[in-house]
């Protein structure tokens, strides 16, 4: 990748301003007492107090970590782990508040695990907590697939990839299924030359932007054995696990909540069988999955109601947000035969 004077970083193609690199990773003013130090790992007295508790506050990282713990069911080892990066992130900062300047930590990051476990809300999440730190300018996350990087004819890949690149700046670049990105039986495949493009700027633009890389596990580990130098560029390889019955009936609640419905006894029950029958089924997606499922039990409960509606019934509030057993007993899924669901593509960002 082609690089432009000195201070400033590669250019991603034309029309693309050069990034100015002499405030990286947010770093902003050195406390007064140790900006002219030209040594202060050696100068800096051992005791020098350190304001941290102001540094924590003006970050307001742990607003971030609460509403991470509201809006995710379970998913405690992955939790922590955000929360490790979180802690390593304050840390650096308050170094460099005092002039310990050191290089900048390798932030990309692999999430494996099934669909609908959380790895697209978990990477919206980090985008906030780098934003509130400093290390990234925005803090938003583009979303791709192959088919936003990889191009169908000779010179079409490099300008879709590029173009990417350039919206992720300053946050989060989430590429969804990598695996599918390059196909190395494929010696004809075009999505080599994102591969390349990719590798150059996870190692010279570390400052201001941040990979993930999602997908299945077995998957995932295949792709990293494919591709040299692409496991090694990323710090930080978080599995996703599949939730358990409870914890899915958990976010059943806490979905049903969200949209300002509720569901009576008998249909928490009634959706218990459900779960039951459905995670032994295939294309089963977790949360995903219960989002769907809740969906259609939201449109039989809006069927019922218009009819009794129509005919006359009185209806209140209570009738508009109470979900009954009748509403998830119609679910094929309790007919005894094998239940296709279709799989969502774009709206994962939204419900993951």
């Amino acid at each position: 990748m082609a690089r432009t004077q000195a201070g400033s970083g590669p250019s991603l193609g034309p029309g693309v301003p050069p990034r100015d690199t002499q405030e990286p990773y947010g770093r902003g003013k050195v406390d007064e007492r140790f900006a002219e130090l030209e040594d202060p790992l050696h100068e800096i007295p051992d005791d020098a107090i350190v304001d941290a508790a102001a540094i924590f506050r003006e970050s307001r990282v742990d607003e971030v970590l609460d509403e991470m713990d509201r809006d995710l069911i379970a998913l405690q080892h992955v939790k922590g782990r955000i929360r490790e990066i979180a802690a390593l992130l304050l840390v650096d900062r308050l170094r460099r508040s005092i002039g310990l300047e050191a290089s900048a930590p390798t932030l990309h990051m692999s999430f494996t695990g099934n669909p609908g476990t959380g790895k697209t809300t978990v990477a919206a999440k980090m985008g906030k907590i780098l934003y509130k730190l400093g290390y990234v300018r925005k803090g938003h996350v583009v979303s791709v697939t192959r088919d936003d990087l990889v191009g169908q004819y000779v010179g079409h890949t490099a300008p879709k990839t590029r173009e990417v690149l350039k919206k992720a700046m300053g946050g989060v670049l989430f590429i969804d299924e990598a695996y599918h990105i390059y196909r190395v039986d494929n010696e004809r495949d075009y999505g080599q030359e994102t591969v390349e493009l990719l590798l150059q700027v996870m190692e010279n633009e570390r400052e201001n932007i941040v990979v993930i890389m999602a997908g299945y596990k077995e998957q995932m580990g295949r792709f990293f054995a494919d591709v040299p130098g692409l496991s090694s560029r990323i710090a930080h390889h978080i599995d996703f696990p599949d939730y358990s019955p409870d914890e899915l009936m958990e976010i059943a609640r806490l979905m049903a909540e969200q949209q300002r419905y509720r569901l009576s006894d008998e249909a928490e029950r009634t959706f218990t069988d459900y779960l039951k029958l459905r995670v032994g089924q295939p294309q089963f997606a977790n949360g995903r999955s219960i989002r769907n499922a809740l969906d259609r039990a939201r449109m039989r409960q809006a069927i019922r109601l218009y009819a009794g509606g129509r005919d006359g019934s009185r209806l209140t509030k209570k009738d508009l947000v109470t979900i009954e057993a009748e509403d998830v007993l119609k679910s094929r899924v309790f007919e005894g035969g094998f239940y296709q669901e279709q799989e969502p593509t774009d709206d994962e960002a939204r419900t993951d």
